[in-house]
């Protein structure tokens, strides 16, 4: 069950965090950042049994994969910003967190611009 071991990791990272800010701040931010980086960890190797079900979806419906390539792109992006703007934000750096978060908004306006030129396209051609 890896929810529990994402928990359990999280919450010693935390415990530990708030214990070592008391002697060294720094050592909190280090701290916080390994157990993130933990359970990334984790989540990757959670993430590679999902593409594996992705691939055999696609396999089945014999449909364009372009779509679905650009919703994980999509979904990647940003779980990485939300990770690092979260990182920068522990660290005392909320503005740069806050500037990760505005770039990730628009590098998902971009990579989403194909499936609104097809949406587009797709109506235009039902109006004839």
């Amino acid at each position: 069950m890896d929810i529990i071991k994402i928990g359990a990791i999280g919450i010693t990272g935390v415990l530990l965090a708030v214990f070592f800010r008391s002697v060294k701040a720094e050592y909190g931010v280090y701290i916080g950042v390994i157990t993130g980086l933990l359970i990334f960890g984790i989540t990757l190797e959670n993430l590679a049994v999902f593409m594996d079900e992705v691939q055999l979806f696609q396999s089945i419906i014999q449909a364009d994969n372009g779509f679905l390539t650009i919703l994980l792109k999509i979904v990647g992006i940003t779980y990485i910003c939300e990770f690092c703007a979260g990182i920068c934000r522990d660290a005392g750096y909320g503005a740069v967190g806050g500037q990760i978060e505005i770039f990730g908004k628009v590098m998902v306006l971009l990579t989403g611009l194909p499936i609104l030129l097809s949406v587009v396209s797709t109506i235009q051609n039902f109006k004839g």
